[in-house]
């Protein structure tokens, strides 16, 4: 397969997109033959646009690929990979991936059983993005960032069309107070108000990703970091929702060093194995709970709640402790679906098991005698 025309022009040095000696130890097994790259993009079919130190390549997955049962081993935008360089006219082949230090994930969207869908792989930073031109969801948010905290990278919000906002202060408050110990950053792509701090969180060598629905600006503020109109844009719709302008996930390198992950607005937001993700987010709730009489307390009417007294003084919002208990409730229901399908599947595995002996020729011949 011929090459794809460069994402990144000159090629930067692997160093740049966040290859260092521990991915480079990771790699050492697949050294001999195969070449170390990014995915800078995923494509169907199972083609890849890899970034190596030659440049853009475009590579399929290997055979053993089609046979994996987990999607999550599946190669994702973020994801460093050994490629197998063709020779002769031959394609050249993704080999493996290397362990993730970082990953975002969700619940499928298309699944009703139980598959998990990542959306993007080794970044140091997510960011993610809410307008202040329009009303700002707080319960959005508070899914956003437990899955922020559950991907292992450092979440911070991003307060976008600052320009559109007659109270930045007051918005930024209320989103401080809603997005516990994650800094909160007004951004104007139009004034160029925080475009500054927020190219200071990507530096050589690391990796933001921005995330948020339709709308809210995310590939504006991927050209002010790129410098330049690289992405497409469009305005929000006449009732405020807005347009899918990016339509696949992508890696950029930003003019200071450093990457970029653009994805496509994302309206169904479904929690994949987030209980660590859910404590960092509503950290408040249960140091709060922490204080409560009995320790498997539900905060439903128990005498010595501490959470029923918080929301009594007005100290934690209601609605707060509603997102808290809504997401709470969805993991435990994901849960119960992985228990059904673990079941399932073992059942399956042993009635393979017995039919096998079944069929095995000298039991048949015990049993014709």
């Amino acid at each position: 397969m011929p090459p794809e025309a460069p994402l990144f022009g000159v090629p930067p040095p692997l160093s740049d997109l966040g290859w260092d000696s521990g991915f480079a130890e990771a790699f050492a097994p697949h050294a001999d033959g195969c070449v170390p790259g990014r995915v800078a993009r995923t494509d169907r079919g199972g083609v890849l646009t890899v970034e190596t130190a030659g440049g853009s390549l475009r590579a399929h997955l290997a055979a053993r690929f089609r046979r994996v049962a987990d999607p999550l081993e599946l190669p994702t935008v973020g994801d460093w990979v050994a490629v197998r360089r063709g020779a002769g006219g031959d394609g050249d082949t993704v080999e493996a991936v290397l362990p993730r230090r970082t990953a975002f994930v969700r619940h499928a969207p298309s699944d009703t059983g139980t598959v998990a869908q990542a959306l993007a792989a080794n970044v140091d930073v997510v960011m993610v993005v809410a307008s202040l031109e329009v009303e700002l969801n707080l319960r959005r948010l508070d899914r956003y960032l437990t899955l922020a905290w559950q991907s292992g990278a450092t979440p911070v919000v991003v307060l976008s069309k600052t320009d559109a906002c007659d109270d930045v202060a007051a918005a930024a408050a209320r989103i401080e107070s809603a997005a516990i110990g994650v800094e909160v950053l007004p951004v104007s792509a139009v004034t160029r108000e925080g475009v500054d701090t927020l190219g200071a969180y990507a530096s050589a060598g690391r990796t933001v990703v921005l995330l948020g629905p339709s709308g809210v600006g995310k590939s504006t503020l991927a050209n002010a970091l790129l410098g330049g109109d690289r992405l497409a844009t469009n305005a929000v719709r006449a009732d405020g929702k807005g347009r899918h302008t990016t339509t696949h996930r992508e890696l950029l390198s930003l003019p200071g060093g450093g990457v970029l992950i653009d994805t496509p607005g994302i309206r169904g937001l479904l929690l994949w194995d987030g209980e660590d993700g859910l404590g960092e987010a509503f950290a408040d709730i249960e140091a709060l709970a922490a204080g409560c009489r009995f320790a498997d307390c539900r905060h439903a009417g128990e005498p010595g709640c501490a959470v029923a007294a918080a929301v009594a003084d007005g100290s934690l919002p209601a609605d707060r402790l509603d997102s808290y208990e809504t997401l709470q409730r969805e993991l435990a229901h994901l849960a119960r679906k992985q228990d059904a399908r673990l079941a399932q599947a073992e059942r399956r595995k042993w009635k393979a098991v017995h039919k096998s002996l079944r069929d095995h020729p000298k039991l048949r011949a015990r049993g014709e005698r």
